[in-house]
């Protein structure tokens, strides 16, 4: 799927303010400049270097640039491995950068919306993501957007899923 189109709140839009544009030889600098607060920089990792592992996994990775407008705020980087062994491996958020001073404005949620709509397209029935715990960290959001902790921890991440309808 390539551009998705919808506001903040789910509503198709014939000319979306915000939208979710694959990685391109025309955006990667963009993309690349996509920063997070600096307090930040221990529970995920530069969109440079996501770049590096999603083309390493190029067969697999879904990468998008959220864009306001022209404005690059945010990057998200997911898998899509159904032939992966392990379950929480299959379909699954790697990495949610929300540019600094973008935070707070929905641009992680309209990134985690989009890579929900690329799941279900695909047919994928449950979701995964895994954080680095901590204060400040991610944990309540993806939980305020349905993710439930499995009780797993894989390489001190906390494991979370969520199942699609």
């Amino acid at each position: 799927m390539g551009t998705v189109g919808v506001d903040l709140y789910g509503v198709r839009m014939s000319n979306p303010p915000l939208q979710a544009v694959e990685i391109t030889p025309d955006n990667v600098e963009a993309a690349m400049k996509v920063k997070v607060r600096k307090d930040q920089n221990t529970f995920v990792a530069p969109v440079v270097t996501s770049l590096a592992e999603a083309y390493a996994s190029r067969e697999t990775v879904w990468t998008r640039l959220i864009l306001d407008g022209d404005r690059p705020v945010a990057f998200v980087m997911a898998d899509f491995a159904p032939d992966e062994d392990e379950p929480d491996f299959q379909c699954g958020i790697w990495r949610l950068n929300v540019a600094e001073g973008e935070q707070g404005k929905g641009y992680g949620s309209f990134a985690v919306r989009a890579f929900l709509e690329e799941a279900r397209g695909r047919g994928n029935k449950r979701v995964t993501v895994m954080w680095v715990p901590g204060e400040g960290g991610p944990a309540e959001f993806y939980r305020k957007l349905g993710f439930h902790d499995t009780g797993r921890v894989f390489d001190g991440e906390v494991v979370a899923e969520l199942f699609l309808d």
